[in-house]
């Protein structure tokens, strides 16, 4: 069952928010069968190798679940409030997305656990060129500040980084080249929206 779809799930897919490259959207349409759902076509690439229909994939750090496959190209189906509260909402015929597939029992954890929930939408407000990494500045939605610390985890577009500053509800993380590279961050420009999903393990401790 998709992540997104039930609030029920059969199972539980993990993400460690280490991207192993981008998608291109080739087709969105809405569901015939159910007016509220809506379909999204995604040219996997090499990503595609191996999935199975039914398996979860972030797409843009949202946990969804493959419902059709035609040898690259993936089928995902989302209700509409998930395009609303998610940067899903916001993406086009063309656009590039963030791919990660879940994780399978026994491999190695290399960012932080990810569960493709989406919190909530940052908004890009400042991006500075340093001659070795990008430092991007984004505004945290209000109910979500709490759970962003300097040099805790988070998630932006199902990226893992580390938060290296915290100003009020604005904070900032900095991105090598070769991340830039592999992921939709070299098409990000200032006010452009990014999914985000602060740290579990955080969450469990303020709770």
């Amino acid at each position: 069952m998709g992540c997104y779809l039930y609030p029920i799930h059969h199972h539980v897919a993990m993400f460690t928010g280490i991207i192993t490259g981008t998608g291109k959207i080739k087709k969105i349409e809405k569901n015939t069968k159910n007016r509220s759902a809506i379909k999204v076509s995604v040219d996997l690439g090499k990503n595609s190798k191996g999935l199975k229909i039914g398996q979860s994939v972030a797409l843009n750090g949202v946990c969804l679940s493959a419902t059709k496959i035609s040898k690259n190209l993936c089928m995902f189906e989302m209700i509409d409030e998930t395009m609303k509260k998610t940067d899903l909402g916001n993406l086009k015929v063309g656009s590039l997305i963030n791919i990660e597939r879940s994780l399978k029992i026994g491999e190695r954890l290399e960012g932080h656990f990810v569960l493709g929930h989406v919190d909530g939408v940052a908004t890009i407000t400042k991006i500075e060129q340093k001659p070795k990494e990008v430092k991007v500045w984004f505004k945290i939605p209000k109910k979500l500040v709490k759970y962003v610390v300097e040099k805790g985890s988070i998630a932006l577009d199902g990226i893992s980084l580390t938060v290296v500053d915290t100003k009020n509800d604005l904070a900032s993380v900095c991105l090598i080249p070769h991340t830039v590279e592999i992921t939709n961050f070299k098409t990000k420009k200032i006010g452009d929206k990014l999914n985000i999903e602060t740290d579990v393990l955080g969450k469990y401790i303020l709770n």
